[in-house]
């Protein structure tokens, strides 16, 4: 589902058919991967075990949101306390690893220093198949990590790799974005709404 088709001169008409885009695009998610992929961050956060998340540019901002959304969202009411790292919130450390030995390296270099067996690691990328994405789910399965992969477009190889595959089959990058965030909001509210006490519930803000 590619947008835009054809050039628009009407901001309005723009305007709604992005959001028509937006929501047929959403209606294409296969909602069964994307629960599994919910039942491994769950998991994770009970075992306290680490996910990990990267991206590169727009969706290196969406990785670093699962900080605050993830660590702060669901920890509040509940007894869960999340642990994420976003590999794509360091300058300093990606710029090392860039400088010095390998753009293609910045993500999984990272990962064989911290991640360990029955971690996570969510990749965030809109083609699928950034070179440096495919190196941290190829070294995240050597770690013994459960892969997900939030792609777009085609998927790229991304999509292949990855044990779990959360695919946006749309052609806009705006649309894939917007999408892959939405998901990152469904899945921390889904956990958190579960670990809330009952009595808590009706009084909680999400």
């Amino acid at each position: 589902m590619s947008f835009p088709s054809h050039k628009y001169y009407d901001f309005n008409d723009f305007v709604k058919d992005y959001y028509n885009n937006l929501i047929d695009g959403s209606k294409l998610i296969d909602n069964e991967q994307l629960k599994l992929c919910a039942e491994i961050c769950e998991t994770v956060f009970q075992n306290n075990n680490w996910l990990f998340v990267c991206g590169n540019g727009g969706s290196a901002a969406i990785a670093n949101h699962f900080i605050a959304d993830y660590t702060k969202l669901i920890s509040t009411g509940t007894k869960l306390k999340p642990k994420v790292h976003s590999l794509s919130n360091n300058v300093e450390i990606i710029s090392a690893i860039a400088n010095d030995i390998s753009y293609e390296e910045i993500f999984s270099y990272q990962l064989n220093r911290f991640a360990t067996k029955n971690d996570a690691l969510i990749v965030i990328s809109g083609s699928g198949n950034s070179p440096n994405i495919i190196k941290a789910l190829s070294d995240g399965k050597k770690i013994g990590c459960k892969t997900i992969a939030f792609t777009g477009f085609a998927g790229g190889a991304a999509r292949k790799l990855a044990d779990i595959s959360i695919h946006v089959d749309v052609h806009n990058y705006g649309i894939v974005e917007d999408l892959h965030q939405g998901m990152m909001h469904i899945i921390a509210q889904y956990i958190r709404q579960k670990a809330l006490p009952d009595d808590d519930f009706k009084n909680e803000k999400f």
